[in-house]
């Protein structure tokens, strides 16, 4: 099933002269976890805003072409239909806080009462996701006061608690460590398995390598190319359009050069392992 569908899509921004996107075709399909990568200014977030819809009923500006989200163009969608069935991450959390709520547990439980869901099934959902995040002992806190990783589960945390067909999420894990960003990535497989779809701008290269099905590579509002996350990660040419790829597909690329090519070029450490031991017999 095809939950996103863009035609010949190009769009600018009000009182601008070039275009964030040119003639952008492309469907996300039911289920699939979609990785946008691409140069800083290349359009994936203006991407993300298209497809959450934020663009045109937020951003206005000049929008041509066809977009059709969960099968209604994006002109008619209900901006609040489209909030329930679409979860967006913002790439700066201090934008996603409320900024009305005294408590992490309010703001995460917000999106719930708007919706009308009664007050035990808030509390269950609330806490279920706080837990599944690890951020329970934030419950009490005030959001204005948190750091910025810490924010940032909490908006993750907002979107999660919504449970949405589809989640856009715009680098979830800029201000976390290590540990959190991995802890995220395994939160955004669990939703994948769900049967969630999810398209994620990351820059941390070898985690879309792990964990993404498809890829699509984004540069001056181009889409420059896209497929299996397999295939595309493994092409040393992204380098050229300021996208990166995974230090062991270089690696692979360079075994290659120096007359030891494996049988194909891995894009994850695992993969790599297991290339070089078939090869050793």
């Amino acid at each position: 099933m095809v939950v996103a569908e863009l035609k010949n899509v190009n769009y600018k921004y009000p009182l601008t002269d070039n275009y964030a996107l040119n003639d952008i075709s492309f469907r996300f399909e039911e289920g699939k976890f979609y990785g946008l990568i691409g140069e800083n200014g290349g359009g994936k977030t203006t991407l993300c805003n298209l497809i959450r819809g934020l663009i045109p009923h937020f951003y206005n500006g000049e929008l041509e072409g066809s977009v059709r989200v969960f099968g209604t163009d994006i002109k008619e969608h209900n901006v609040e239909e489209l909030a329930v069935k679409i979860g967006y991450v913002f790439q700066n959390p201090f934008n996603q806080m409320s900024g009305i709520k005294n408590t992490v547990f309010e703001e995460v439980a917000m999106g719930l009462e708007n919706l009308g869901v009664e007050k035990s099934e808030i509390i269950q959902k609330v806490e279920d996701v706080l837990r599944l995040l690890g951020i329970e002992d934030l419950m009490t806190k005030n959001p204005n006061e948190l750091s910025g990783g810490q924010r940032q589960r909490v908006a993750f945390a907002s979107i999660i608690v919504m449970d949405n067909d589809m989640l856009v999420i715009d680098e979830p894990t800029s201000q976390l460590d290590p540990q959190g960003t991995e802890n995220v990535f395994e939160i955004i497989r669990t939703l994948k398995e769900a049967g969630k779809t999810i398209v994620l701008v990351e820059h941390k290269i070898d985690l879309i390598a792990e964990y993404c099905d498809e890829i699509i590579v984004m540069e001056q509002g181009h889409i420059i190319c896209s497929g299996e996350t397999k295939e595309i990660l493994s092409r040393m040419e992204l380098l050229d359009y300021d996208a990166q790829i995974p230090q062991v597909a270089i690696w692979g690329h360079e075994m290659a050069a120096a007359g030891k090519p494996l049988s194909k070029i891995p894009i994850t450490v695992d993969q790599a392992v297991r290339l070089v031991q078939e090869r050793e017999g």
